[in-house]
């Protein structure tokens, strides 16, 4: 211990990892660390790794899938010993790329479940016909959808999903949509083209709380009160949605659960094998709170 104070000496995790054969680090990957959604997924995956000894190494790919295939080569590189992977965005040639590095990983909402990838989906159609059942039943009939990257499955299904319940409940109603970054700003641009178009929705669903509260700012600025004028829906649940004004009506995702669940996976046990990967589908919760009234 002398020698170790006087030589300032630090171990090599790496070469421990060489000379040992057994890994203790986690890779997480996520599209969008801005939004509180991804962030609590990573907050609850490494606080279960931490408390089961094990490191965590993250990425940031925004949404790029050349960034998440960079990703994945950087910690297959590490010698990671399992891979989260909490994305919207896909290659398909990333399975096999981690079926040949035999590394367990978990995939929310995306890639097939296969050898050892196991995937977590959320029932967002479920969560969706929730969201319009309800404004439907409070008289609304000019309704509008923000998202971003429509393109991506996990952000095109909410929107598809929107749109074919919208159609089924009555052929009178009015829908719009448009697009922005998934962020604050991004959702108060997209609310300013929205409003902007000369459309002028009763009630407008949110792809996510992130986008939402941006909607509510701007909405705000023009001198809309929420819910008298236009309603406003979110999705995930995020806290920031309990705390903006008037509170947010959302879907709940078990953003806990869900780490946690991906932990468990990807943890190793020595005195078992590993078990194949599996198809985990959650359901979610529709929340009613302050930001959704009776059609103006």
């Amino acid at each position: 211990m002398k020698a170790v104070a006087e030589l300032k000496y630090h171990p090599n995790l790496h070469a421990r990892t060489l000379a040992g054969g057994r890994s203790t680090t986690l890779g997480v990957i996520v599209s969008n660390l801005a939004n509180p959604f991804f962030f609590d997924i990573f907050e609850s995956l490494e606080s279960a790794a931490l408390a089961g000894g094990y490191e965590v190494v993250l990425a940031n790919t925004g949404y790029e899938p050349e960034r998440l295939v960079a990703a994945i080569r950087l910690m297959i590189g590490r010698r990671v010993a399992g891979l989260a992977a909490i994305v919207s965005e896909m290659d398909p040639s990333l399975i096999q790329l981690l079926q040949d590095a035999e590394i367990p990983a978990v995939f929310y909402d995306v890639g097939p479940v296969v050898g050892k990838i196991t995937n977590i989906a959320v029932d967002y159609r479920k969560g969706m016909e929730k969201v319009v059942e309800y404004l439907h039943t409070l008289g609304h009939q000019r309704m509008a959808f923000i998202g971003h990257h429509a393109t991506l499955g996990p952000t095109s299904e909410r929107q598809k999903t929107f749109e074919e319940i919208v159609v089924r409940y009555t052929p009178r109603v009015e829908f719009r949509g448009a697009l922005g970054a998934d962020s604050l700003e991004g959702g108060q641009q997209a609310a300013r083209d929205l409003l902007g178009s000369g459309f002028h929705p009763t009630a407008i669903v949110c792809v996510n709380d992130f986008m939402a509260i941006g909607v509510l700012r701007e909405l705000r600025e023009r001198g809309l009160r929420v819910p008298r004028d236009v309603s406003v829906t979110g999705f995930d649940n995020i806290r920031l949605s309990q705390f903006c004004s008037p509170a947010l009506t959302t879907v709940h995702i078990p953003r806990q659960r869900i780490g946690a669940n991906a932990f468990e996976f990807l943890r190793s046990d020595q005195n078992a094998p590993r078990s194949e990967g599996q198809r985990i589908v959650i359901e979610p919760e529709f929340i009613v709170r302050d930001s959704v009234g009776p059609a103006a």
